[in-house]
C-alpha cells in the first residue's frame, strides 16, 4: 500500500492570520512541522498543500514539495482531496500544518496502522491530561465505542456528568489517514454537513455520510498552534526538547 503525507497550510487563518508562516523560535511553523514529519518518512512523500505562493516559496527554499491548491477549500481534508487527484498513493495521511512539535513515533505509528486497517479512515487520540484541556473549547474532544471507532467529537466539554464535571476524557491528534475513495466522497458532498457546520470538525463529515472513523491511540505530545496564545507555548516546548 502506497501512501502520501499532506501537510495542509492555509495562509488566512481567522485566529492567526498567516499562519504557516509564523516564526517559532526563528523557523517557520510550516518548516517545523515538515522536519519533524521528515524523521519519520521518506522527503519524497511528503507535500505541502497551500493556496498562498509566500508559503509556497518558504517551502520550495527549504527544499519542500508544495501544491498549489484552490482557495476556496474549506477545510484541510477537501485541500488534500484536491491532492489525490494529482498524486499516484492508496492512501493519504494527513498531519495539519500547526502542529510543529509533532511527534515523529506517532507518524510511525499511524503508518503501521494504515497498513493494519486497509481502506478505513483514521484519526489521532490521546488522553487528555488536565481539565483545562477538557474545559477548551479549541480542543475537539473525542467519544469513542470500547473498539476504538468513533462516536463523536465535539469542542464541548464531553463525555461529561450530569453536573457537568470531569472524570476522564480524550481529544483529537491532528494526523488524519484516509482511503481515495473517502476523500472523493468527502468532497463530493459539496461543502460542510450539518454536524461539521456546527462543530467546526471536518471528521464528522465521514460520520454524516457513512463512513466508519477508527481512532489510533497516540502520544500527548502534540502541540497545535491555533491562537497567538499557542506560540509562546509552542516555542517553550520547543525550547524543552531541543527541536
Amino acid at each position: 500500500m502506497t501512501y502520501a503525507v499532506i501537510i495542509p497550510a492555509r495562509y488566512e487563518s481567522s485566529r492567526l492570520p498567516g499562519k504557516p508562516l509564523v516564526g517559532l523560535c526563528g523557523v517557520p511553523m510550516i518548516v517545523r512541522t515538515y522536519r519533524q514529519c521528515l524523521k519519520a518518512c521518506p522527503a519524497e512523500r511528503i507535500h505541502v498543500a497551500t493556496d498562498d505562493e509566500r508559503v509556497a516559496r518558504v517551502c520550495r527554499g527549504h527544499g519542500i514539495r508544495a501544491l498549489m491548491t484552490p482557495a476556496s477549500c474549506r477545510t484541510g481534508t477537501d485541500r488534500v482531496a484536491e491532492c489525490a487527484a494529482v498524486l499516484d498513493a492508496d492512501v493519504f495521511i494527513n498531519v495539519q500544518g500547526d502542529e510543529p512539535v509533532f511527534n515523529p513515533d506517532d507518524l510511525k505509528a499511524f503508518i503501521a496502522a494504515v497498513e493494519r486497517h486497509p481502506g478505513e479512515v483514521l484519526n489521532g487520540v490521546c488522553a487528555i491530561d488536565d481539565e483545562t484541556q477538557f474545559r477548551s473549547g479549541t480542543i475537539p474532544k473525542v467519544v469513542m465505542r470500547a473498539d476504538g471507532r468513533l462516536l463523536y467529537m465535539s469542542r464541548a466539554a464531553i463525555p461529561t456528568t450530569k453536573e457537568h464535571g470531569y472524570v476522564r476524557a480524550w481529544r483529537q491528534v491532528c494526523v488524519y489517514a484516509f482511503p481515495r475513495q473517502a476523500l472523493q466522497e468527502f468532497a463530493a458532498a459539496g461543502g460542510k454537513t450539518p454536524l461539521e457546520a456546527v462543530e467546526d470538525i471536518e471528521i464528522l463529515r465521514f460520520l454524516e455520510i457513512g463512513w466508519e472513523v477508527r481512532m489510533v491511540p497516540l502520544s500527548s505530545d502534540s502541540c497545535a498552534v491555533d491562537v497567538p496564545e499557542d506560540v509562546a507555548r509552542a516555542e517553550a516546548i520547543i525550547r524543552a526538547r531541543g527541536l
